[in-house]
């Protein structure tokens, strides 16, 4: 949950966001709209709880996914390394 919520706090620092609430209407095709009332039935919660949960995890995607291409991007410029198994085993004394 840590990492969650250093995640939500990341991005609100990228947009200048200071907790404050933001309503937003969006326009769907009715499908759309009928699961999402039916997924957030079965989810227990409140369609707008569960619209904001869908999208705060594809955020959190977003963010997982740009640090990674920019961890790939590092190592391939040389700029980090990658260990063995092995190697981690042995540096944490956990050599078998």
């Amino acid at each position: 949950m840590l990492a969650k919520t250093a995640v939500k706090w990341y991005i609100a620092s990228i947009w200048g966001i200071i907790a404050m609430n933001k309503c937003v209407t969006l326009e769907m095709p009715d499908e759309m709209h009928r699961l999402i009332l039916q997924f957030a039935e079965e989810a227990g919660t409140d369609p707008n709880a569960y619209v904001i949960d869908l999208l705060e995890e594809r955020l959190e995607d977003a963010y997982f996914l740009k640090r990674a291409e920019e961890t790939l991007a590092a190592h391939r410029r040389g700029e980090s390394r990658t260990y063995t198994l092995e190697e981690v085993k042995g540096e944490l004394g956990l050599d078998d």
